[in-house]
């Protein structure tokens, strides 16, 4: 059976905003942030928490996904730039061969994985002054719909894609330069993830395992495993 395949060749990168481009890979990961602050506003009205401790909670949050990404970036798959181009590992952009805004690439999750529980323990111990439990069981509602949008922003960039199929799922990644469809494990995992979003929003506000320490981070350490082992096989 002949299935009609999905083509995906997207005419440009980003918007264009006329002194740069936004792409789209980074507008992924600013909708992420901006979402995920609105959730957390929600949650932390609900737990009585106090607006300056949200502001805070952006800020490590931020600075620590975004840091602990790039790194996790450049020292697994790009270590050269630390001598070749230091200053793109932090900033948006490229001076080698040439200046170019770049946006946001490069970045890895299991990076801003590490790095997000390295924040959210000096946010707790300087902050919250809590169990660090207690915002991993909650942080973890906004961090699911986040990696949804991100590996969204993958499928965007062309990346992250699947073994050849003639399954109906199939893409012609057209921007490979190929005309035989892949996998789209970028969206299948980001669909995973939009269910990881779902039954762990319902979790925290329908029923009581909020109030069980770890729970919900555990629940979401396991669901995200299985997602990304059930992926890697269309990989």
């Amino acid at each position: 059976m002949t299935f009609l395949k999905f083509v995906w060749n997207p005419s440009s990168e980003g918007i264009d905003l006329g002194f740069f481009t936004l792409h789209y890979y980074s507008l992924m990961w600013v909708l992420a942030f901006v979402l995920g602050l609105q959730i957390m506003k929600r949650i932390y009205k609900n737990e009585g928490q106090s607006e300056e401790s949200l502001d805070s909670l952006f800020i490590y949050s931020v600075l620590g996904i975004m840091i602990g990404a790039r790194l996790g970036h450049v020292l697994f798959y790009q270590p050269e730039l630390i001598t070749e181009d230091p200053l793109s590992i932090f900033l948006p952009i490229r001076t080698v061969p040439e200046f170019e805004f770049t946006g946001f690439r490069g970045l890895a999750s299991h990076g801003a994985t590490l790095a997000m529980l390295f924040s959210m323990h000096l946010y707790n111990k300087k902050i919250l002054k809590k169990s660090v439990l207690w915002i991993l069981d909650r942080i973890v509602v906004a961090c699911s719909l986040g990696a949804a949008l991100i590996r969204l922003g993958n499928f965007f960039n062309s990346e992250m894609v699947g073994h050849p199929t003639d399954a109906p799922t199939g893409v012609v990644f057209k921007t490979l330069g190929e005309d035989f469809a892949r996998h789209p494990g970028q969206l299948y995992e980001a669909f995973g993830y939009l269910i990881l979003f779902m039954v762990i929003s319902y979790l925290y506000w329908k029923t009581n395992k909020a109030k069980q320490e770890g729970f919900l981070f555990g629940f979401f350490l396991v669901f995200l495993f299985v997602v990304r082992f059930i992926v890697e096989y269309f990989k």
